[in-house]
């Protein structure tokens, strides 16, 4: 395999026919798609260094990733009246193959109710029927292919490689509470329990980077910068002649002939276009920099997952808090994966899902479970001592709307990052129906026999006021930020339909920011789909 080409660049390097800022999931794949043309030339930037890292590749990894300055931003939320004054840690990929190398590895695509409505909000050709055959194409499905899923494409799905019956029970008592078994969340309709399927291959993490970006290394059209932070888009009057960017020590401006286009995700998306001098006048001139273009969307209608994590403790059934604290465990542990590439190592953050509506007059589900088979005081902390689960349910189309802004005009700056949670009454509501919603699964008698205490949120809170104060305290991201340059027509959006910049020639933007409304589910797959679909809409143009 050849390595990846990270000459050091020139002061001024190029022209490219495409250059792509951010090697994370829609980067790499796009990188792929493009440079499949060997007429056009294309430059990969990533912020971050190679994957080449061990905890990018072992599924437990996650653990030693997100925090770390070797393959995570490191960005943290502002503190949120919804959350009682908390800020939380936001991870974000800063590795090749972004949050792809570093996320939980769950394969999810959301409702086709999802995209029918951003298909009813003006955005041609992105309903269900429309995006599936961009999912299937870049799809390898363990079951092969059928009218719903891909297979022989990139993108690995696999069942999980684990077995617990602490989950088994769970899942029996959503089906004693009358939510149907589900074997496959990916379909179109997604209500149900079930276990989730992953992006591994045989029990290693399965990234963006090694699916799509390995296989284009020895293309000579193709070339793969590390360590590359964009500092701004260069424009002359509103047409794009390339990037200014931050390499190795040394600024270097790279020329385009064709498209710059944007995959640095939902935050730093529209950290460089605000940096560019594209956005709201007001932002822009109070960090000094001069107003290019009046997009007053950039930055505005952030949306994510906030997860409440209830927690139960447990007799009687084996937990992973069980395992963790003993020198023996962790040895059975270790063996189990090195031997087996199976067990706790090569676990998804979260195992078992569910699928089910805040309220039965909803159309389609609202709430997502992610139960895992242990318990800790917050991530990246100690497994608890004591035997128990977690349940965290998350609020799939919250009504919170949130910003990123930048600081300074110091591209190194980090923005400021104010999700708003749990800012709308609505979202206080469900996070109340989604905690009684829990407790009435955990009351069946699948279950019950084992659980021996509510640790969280605790009994003894009741009221709807109380229960939504209580999930301000023990809420945190699932790591699902989207929407910060959305596709439509009104005044807030940012790209067209086409994934255009409105009002800028040769800038396009494929990443999760381009969402008008997050998905019902984890978004990585989704933000795949959008590179697919982008590569499709830029090749066709370039015909």
């Amino acid at each position: 395999m050849n390595p990846i080409q990270t000459e050091t660049p020139a002061e001024d390097i190029g022209p490219f026919d495409y250059i792509i800022v951010g090697a994370g999931t829609a980067g790499c794949a796009l990188a792929n798609r493009l440079s499949a043309n060997p007429s056009v030339s294309v430059l990969l930037l990533e912020a971050g260094e190679s994957d080449n890292y061990i905890w990018t590749k072992i599924p437990v990894g996650y653990l030693y990733c997100m925090g770390n300055p070797r393959t995570d931003w490191g960005f943290k939320t502002a503190p949120a009246d919804g959350l009682n004054g908390r800020s939380l840690n936001y991870p974000r990929g800063r590795i090749l193959g972004g949050c792809s190398s570093i996320n939980g590895m769950i394969y999810m695509r959301g409702q086709a109710a999802d995209y029918e409505h951003w298909r009813q909000l003006g955005n041609e050709n992105w309903g269900w029927d429309d995006v599936l055959p961009y999912f299937k194409k870049s799809e390898d499905h363990y079951a092969g292919g059928d009218d719903m899923h891909g297979s022989g494409g990139e993108w690995r799905v696999e069942e999980q490689r684990l077995s617990w019956d602490i989950l088994d029970k769970f899942r029996a008592a959503c089906i004693a509470a009358g939510i149907p078994a589900i074997d496959d969340f990916n379909r179109g309709n997604n209500e149900g329990v079930g276990y989730f399927q992953v992006n591994q291959r045989r029990g290693w993490r399965w990234s963006s980077s090694k699916a799509f970006l390995a296989p284009a290394r020895g293309r000579k059209n193709l070339t793969v910068l590390t360590g590359a932070t964009a500092q701004k888009i260069v424009l002359t009057d509103l047409k794009v002649d390339g990037l200014q960017f931050h390499h190795h020590n040394r600024v270097a401006l790279a020329g385009c002939r064709g498209e710059v286009i944007l995959c640095s995700g939902a935050i730093g998306t529209p950290q460089l276009l605000q940096l560019s001098g594209i956005g709201a006048p007001e932002l822009l001139q109070s960090n000094g920099i001069a107003v290019r273009h009046n997009l007053p969307g950039v930055g505005q209608n952030l949306q994510d997952h906030l997860q409440i994590r209830t927690i139960y403790k447990v007799k009687n059934v084996r937990t992973l808090n069980d395992f963790a604290h003993k020198l023996t465990g962790k040895i059975r542990i270790g063996l189990e994966y090195f031997l087996n590439r199976s067990g706790p190592m090569s676990m998804a953050p979260s195992q078992l899902g569910a699928f089910v509506k805040s309220d039965p007059a909803m159309a389609t589900p609202d709430l997502q479970y992610h139960v895992q088979p242990l318990s800790l005081p917050a991530f990246g902390e100690p497994l608890h001592s004591f035997s128990a689960f977690t349940a965290s349910v998350c609020n799939l189309r919250p009504h919170s709307r949130g910003t990123v802004q930048i600081t300074s005009a110091d591209p190194f700056a980090k923005p400021h990052i104010a999700p708003h949670y749990l800012s709308a009454e609505a979202d206080r509501l469900v996070a109340a129906k989604a905690i009684r919603l829990t407790r009435n699964i955990v009351r069946q008698a699948p279950l019950a026999e084992h659980v021996t205490d509510e640790f969280l949120p605790g009994a003894d809170i009741q009221s709807d006021e109380e229960l939504a104060a209580k999930a301000g305290d023990i809420s945190t991201t699932i790591f699902h930020p989207v929407g910060t340059a959305k596709m439509g027509n009104d005044s807030q959006a940012v790209v067209s339909d086409r994934l255009k910049v409105h009002g800028i020639s040769g800038l396009r933007v494929a990443d999760a920011s381009v969402m008008p409304t997050i998905t019902s589910g984890n978004t990585n797959s989704p933000t795949l789909m959008i590179a697919e679909k982008a590569a499709d809409f830029i090749t066709r143009e370039r015909h």
